[in-house]
């Protein structure tokens, strides 16, 4: 079922007649033996990911955690890819939001562990989440794509830290090498 809803959503994230591949990997979706369903869905910025992840929530039902929330941040891509571990898949199952307004942790949201799940963002598939997930998904989109996706939907405050961003998806990119954990990889 999983591969159904995954093949009809991923070619709507990205342009018409965007591509997709599907890797083969370590055998037919649903082999993590989870008791539940768990979707990761990583790329970086201004690949697709909310939409697509948003589009796997409402079709699986399932609920959704947007890393967004979750990076302590512009430093802290690493923070919230171990969170998604230990935190969000783990226990206590939730994480603590981070309020970019005032640059302060917030409050704790709490994830039904016996629920299914989407995780999206930039740090969700890592060597430590991908045996916790059902489905691993790794969106790529040329540079240029990307920035006008970003810049489009964050503005003049993601501009000034594309950069910095920039630096610790690379980091994260060539210590976890997420593409080659995926399940699917799909350019948008």
């Amino acid at each position: 079922m999983l591969e159904r809803v995954l093949e009809r959503l991923v070619g709507s994230v990205g342009a018409p007649g965007a591509g997709r591949v599907v890797v083969p990997g370590a055998g037919p979706v649903g082999a993590s033996g989870a008791g539940r369903v768990v979707v990761l869905v990583d790329g970086r910025s201004g690949t697709g990911k909310t939409t697509l992840g948003n589009a796997l929530a409402t079709e699986l039902g399932a609920q959704i955690v947007h890393l967004d929330d979750v990076y302590p941040g512009w430093d802290g891509l690493r923070a919230a890819s171990e969170a998604v571990v230990t935190d969000i898949l783990g226990e206590p199952s939730g994480y603590r939001r981070w309020d970019w307004t005032t640059s302060e942790p917030d409050g704790w949201t709490a994830v039904d562990p016996r629920l299914p799940i989407v995780v999206e963002g930039c740090g969700a598939l890592s060597r430590a989440s991908a045996p916790l997930a059902t489905l691993r998904v790794w969106l790529e989109a040329d540079d240029r794509a990307r920035w006008e996706r970003a810049i489009g939907r964050d503005g003049e405050v993601f501009a000034r830290e594309w950069a910095r961003w920039a630096a610790q998806e690379e980091a994260f990119i060539a210590a976890e090498q997420p593409a080659g954990l995926a399940d699917v990889v799909a350019r948008t």
